[in-house]
């Protein structure tokens, strides 16, 4: 088992605990809701916590793939081509980390609460 491979199952479990995250994340935030509903909770309510909890699921998840991407990219496969693949996969998944956490907090980042 060479280095080349060891990094490749690193990788994957760093994947593997991503996809977990957000699986993880939807469960519990679905499991808040149904314990929200059960407490009478308004549904308006209920549904921005679900969001807000599912939406931090789907941010830890995202930074954890981007590791794996990185981890792939760099000890496995380092390549001039694999380096911009891993750019353009790193700026989507960044604008998409900032359009969650804008979602979540409701306002931009450089704006005080």
């Amino acid at each position: 088992m060479g280095l080349e491979s060891t990094m490749n199952d690193i990788a994957r479990g760093v994947e593997v605990l991503g996809v977990a995250t957000v699986v993880l994340g939807l469960a519990a935030a679905l499991l808040g809701a149904g314990l929200g509903l059960v407490r009478g909770n308004g549904a308006e309510e209920v549904y921005t916590a679900v969001r807000t909890a599912f939406a931090r699921s789907i941010l830890l998840g995202l930074e954890f793939l981007v590791a794996a991407d990185i981890i792939r990219t760099v000890a496995v496969q380092p390549s001039l081509e694999n380096v911009a693949v891993l750019g353009l996969i790193v700026l989507i998944r960044t604008f998409l980390s900032f359009a969650l956490e804008v979602e979540i907090d409701g306002r931009w980042p450089w704006k005080r609460a």
